[in-house]
């Protein structure tokens, strides 16, 4: 589904991202995890066909940067739930309204939506339990409201790979973990798309994200299998500070180590 070889991408003369492999193929779900300036971003920019690669080979669901149109063959295939994408809506839409703007891929809706995607986001509105704000402004729901609203929009046009970029962000533990629940069920879908998890919080990895590439500094740290990845070693080196890993119920959690008192 994705092949990246030897990918540096520079911008205004700095190397944003330096020599980055990575294979993804169909039907796997990853977390791309690294720290605030890692360069993960500017990997979702790429893989959308927003930024191009200063040097080495992309190929996206077969197609090969720089020799097709990236918003057709490309574009449309990815959905994107990113906070970023929150301040482009139009205050006065309703859910309803920025859902079935994922039909046309645009930011409001300027072409009449057919009574099957009106139907189709029906649908997703209620498998995502959110049909009871549907008719409200986007603007007065709350930011886990608009967090299932933006996966609606997303699966609107049935796409193959589906990016989540730090959907949790502004969430309460408790919005966090309903939200965590609503994309474990479309991790587990088979028919569903395969799917991208971005952040920096290692807790948030769900047992169905088998495959971690740990990105630091704008270079592929690690990757591999998650529970590979996420481990007391890696981890430490990753950070490096001594950590502490604990599995619950399929879920890490990390903690710094303490010294040991003399």
């Amino acid at each position: 589904m994705i092949s990246l070889k030897g990918i540096t991408l520079k911008r205004d003369g700095n190397v944003i991202i330096n020599e980055l492999d990575w294979q993804i193929e169909k039907g796997e779900h990853w977390v791309l995890f690294g720290l605030n300036g890692a360069g993960k971003t500017a990997i979702l920019n790429l893989l959308n066909g927003y930024h191009f690669p200063t040097s080495g080979k992309a190929i996206v669901f077969g197609k090969e940067f720089g020799r097709v149109d990236i918003r057709e063959s490309i574009r449309r295939k990815i959905g994107l739930v990113s906070s970023s994408l929150q301040e482009r809506f139009y205050k006065t839409d309703s859910a309803f309204e920025i859902v079935l703007s994922g039909a046309f891929t645009s930011i409001g809706l300027y072409e009449t939506p057919t009574d099957e995607m009106r139907q189709k986001a029906i649908d997703l509105l209620e498998s995502l339990g959110s049909i009871d704000y549907a008719n409200r402004q986007y603007s007065s729901l709350s930011q886990g409201e608009r967090q299932r609203i933006l996966i609606a929009r997303a699966l609107m046009n049935e796409p193959e790979l589906l990016i989540l970029d730090e959907p949790t962000n502004g969430l309460d533990f408790i919005a966090r973990e309903h939200l965590l629940e609503v994309i474990e069920e479309i991790a587990l879908k088979h028919s569903g798309p395969t799917l991208i998890y971005v952040t920096h919080h290692v807790d948030e990895i769900l047992p169905v994200f088998q495959k971690t590439l740990l990105l630091k500094n704008g270079e592929v740290f690690s990757s591999g299998k998650t529970v590979e990845m996420i481990s007391q070693s890696v981890l430490s080196a990753f950070f490096n500070v001594e950590v502490e890993v604990h599995w619950h119920n399929g879920r890490p959690l990390i903690t710094k180590r303490e010294k040991a008192i003399p």
